[in-house]
């Protein structure tokens, strides 16, 4: 197994940030709304982001949760937000946009990469719904991605990895193809011995307790799920670091 694999922390915050680079990630994918798959983050956490951590930010631009098929106006705002989170400083853009029948909407991704201006662009997990990979990666490839990032087109990386492998072999060096969801310590190594995947993304929490809502416990914020209002998430860096470990010992 090689001793560089690149290790991508997907974080929800700037805490998450500083976590992961401490926990020993390469690079950070920065979102908000996690719960949704993970959202465009407020320039003010990007900004903040790139003041404390030294490791490249990746910034998710995706308007909303639920599908990837795009209005005209939510089109519009991924354009607004390419172009700042450019301006700010990200060091490259994470997005996925389909059509209707879930292939890739290569217009709409042409437009997105123009905006980077030269920086990585990666095409997120929407491509594991797309119809057809090969064909999806080969577009991919044409639009000039820098990266995608893919489950196998399962729910999880160990359940996607005969697909992952087609997937590194077909892209050889036009692509990079980067293993994300469901990877943790106990099977990050057979992830990458099996497929020969050269970086891998992942997320690890711990729950933090926040107090100020101790007065009125009985009052909730949130939706129909109603999740405690005294606790949040933020990134273990004990785990990101354990995978550190056992990728690059």
């Amino acid at each position: 197994m090689s001793s560089n694999i690149q290790i991508e922390v997907c974080c929800g915050s700037v805490d998450d940030a500083i976590e992961a680079e401490r926990g020993g990630a390469d690079r950070i994918e920065l979102n908000s709304s996690l719960f949704f798959g993970g959202l465009t983050p407020s320039l003010g956490s990007l900004i903040e982001a790139k003041m404390r951590v030294n490791i490249p930010v990746m910034v998710m631009i995706r308007p909303r949760g639920g599908g990837f098929c795009y209005t005209q106006a939510e089109a519009a705002v991924m354009l607004h937000d390419a172009k700042l989170a450019v301006e700010h400083g990200a060091d490259g853009l994470v997005f996925g946009i389909l059509t209707e029948d879930g292939s890739i909407d290569m217009d709409r991704c042409r437009q997105i990469i123009e905006l980077a201006e030269g920086r990585e662009t990666v095409f997120h997990r929407a491509f594991d719904v797309t119809p057809d990979p090969l064909k999806a990666l080969a577009q991919l490839i044409a639009i000039g991605f820098k990266r995608v990032l893919t489950s196998g087109q399962e729910r999880s990386v160990p359940e996607g990895i005969e697909l992952i492998k087609k997937l590194i072999a077909y892209a050889r060096d036009r692509i990079e193809i980067l293993p994300g969801g469901g990877i943790r310590p106990h099977n990050v190594k057979t992830v990458v011995e099996q497929t020969g995947a050269n970086q891998v993304h992942l997320s690890a929490f711990e729950s933090r307790i926040d107090r100020s809502v101790q007065n009125r416990p009985n009052i909730t914020f949130g939706g129909a799920l109603r999740p405690p209002e005294n606790r949040y998430d933020v990134i273990d860096h004990g785990v990101i670091q354990s995978v550190s470990e056992l990728l690059n010992r």
